[in-house]
């Protein structure tokens, strides 16, 4: 009876989990470059009073064991890197990645971080830089008397003269990784090395099965918010059914208690 108590009150703290992961799906629909997350669950120890195939006489085995569940566990969440939707803005600072691939830039403290969010500026020193005023990684420095911005599929950054012409100024890289689900989220639209992720491969777009860039454009979150309110309506349906197998076993104890 207490069994089922602990084993339902497990169930709740799963949806809770649950509900938890949809909720920052929702609130990051509108987020540019942001990657929904799915929580994982496993179910618990099982207390095995009888094992499968443990004999029950001289010359018979029990076809099936006996074994009790303990309940279940939230133990991963796992980032989904399917591509979003993409829309033209017309921006020529805005860059979307078709495939895969990460934009690598400079956080304040030096280190690398990556992000599938391409929605640039430039700073006072005419740098490619991230809304928070992260310079990409390798710099892209805009001169200050060129006359239009051209970026190209495999990431070639390139200005117009005075005299008509056009020069290349940089190369834009993007990483990719043996293991992205591995990479840690820290905000920000930014995503950092872990020891999952493994190390990073960095080189032009379009090579290596790393994606390509569309300028003009930025790439929306990969959330699909049916789906979201799907399994919002799940997680609040399966815990209140674990909330009735509590109020269940607690009506089974009280009619215990009262047996004279």
């Amino acid at each position: 009876m207490f069994r089922s108590l602990h084993i339902a009150a497990t169930g709740m703290a799963a949806q809770e989990a649950q509900l938890d992961a949809i909720s920052n799906n929702l609130a990051n629909a509108n987020t540019v470059g942001y990657k929904k997350v799915r929580a994982d669950f496993q179910d618990l120890v099982y207390q095995t009073i009888r094992a499968p195939g443990a004999r029950t006489s001289a010359n018979a085995t029990a076809p099936t064991g006996l074994q009790v569940g303990s309940g279940v566990r939230i133990v991963a969440t796992s980032r989904q890197f399917e591509q979003g939707a993409i829309e033209n803005t017309g921006n020529p600072l805005d860059l979307a990645v078709e495939g895969n691939g990460f934009f690598v830039v400079q956080q304040p403290d030096g280190t690398a971080a990556y992000t599938r969010s391409g929605t640039l500026k430039t700073d006072g020193q005419g740098r490619l830089v991230t809304s928070e005023g992260m310079p990409l990684e390798p710099p892209i420095v805009i001169p200050p008397d060129s006359t239009g911005l051209t970026i190209g599929s495999d990431g070639t950054v390139s200005v117009g003269n005075k005299n008509g012409g056009s020069v290349q100024i940089g190369q834009i890289q993007l990483a990719s990784f043996v293991n992205p689900a591995g990479l840690a989220a820290s905000g920000h639209n930014l995503l950092t090395l872990s020891a999952a992720s493994g190390d990073p491969q960095v080189g032009n777009p379009g090579r290596d099965g790393r994606g390509t860039l569309l300028q003009g454009s930025v790439e929306h979150a990969n959330v699909e918010v049916v789906q979201e309110m799907i399994g919002l309506i799940s997680a609040q349906r399966a815990y209140e059914v674990n909330s009735k197998v509590i109020s269940a076993a607690d009506e089974m104890l009280q009619n215990a208690t009262q047996i004279r």
